[in-house]
């Protein structure tokens, strides 16, 4: 929605919020469907939300030398960071091992910590049941 789009009466700025970020879940749905999980069987996808409503997904890889793979979010930010991009609003995640999205399924500390790179304390990370800010899933980051 444009920054100075009127809403439709009895439409709140969170009803609108609310559904941008339901559709974006639902796209990270279909990312970690993309997913390469052959040892864990735990699929995860991501789609990272940019100022202008561009969205960049992003699936978890695995490798057989366990440290080797990546997440999800992880790729969906390398994604946009290659293509000049840092000016995120949210990201959402999804995982499943059944394909049942009901539960939420919130970012690594890794991943916590890479999103504090590009994102400040208010970047909503959203899941199944809602969303979060940043700043209380990492209230410490690192930073130099």
């Amino acid at each position: 929605m444009e920054e100075n789009q009127k809403l439709p009466q009895g439409v709140t700025p969170e009803d609108a919020q609310n559904a941008v970020f339901k559709k974006l879940f639902w796209i990270a749905v279909d990312a970690s469907k993309k997913a390469y999980a052959p040892y864990s069987g735990f699929k995860v996808g991501a789609a990272l939300l940019c100022s202008d409503n561009t969205v960049y997904t992003g699936c978890n890889v695995e490798n057989a030398a366990y440290p080797l793979g990546t997440c999800a979010e992880k790729n969906a930010i390398c994604k946009a960071v290659s293509d000049g991009r840092t000016d995120f609003t949210a990201i959402a995640i999804a995982g499943s091992k059944d394909e049942d999205y009901s539960k939420p399924c919130y970012p690594c500390g890794s991943c916590r910590q890479v999103m504090s790179e590009f994102c400040d304390e208010n970047f909503k990370v959203v899941v199944a049941d809602g969303y979060i800010p940043l700043g209380e899933l990492l209230p410490y980051n690192f930073k130099l």
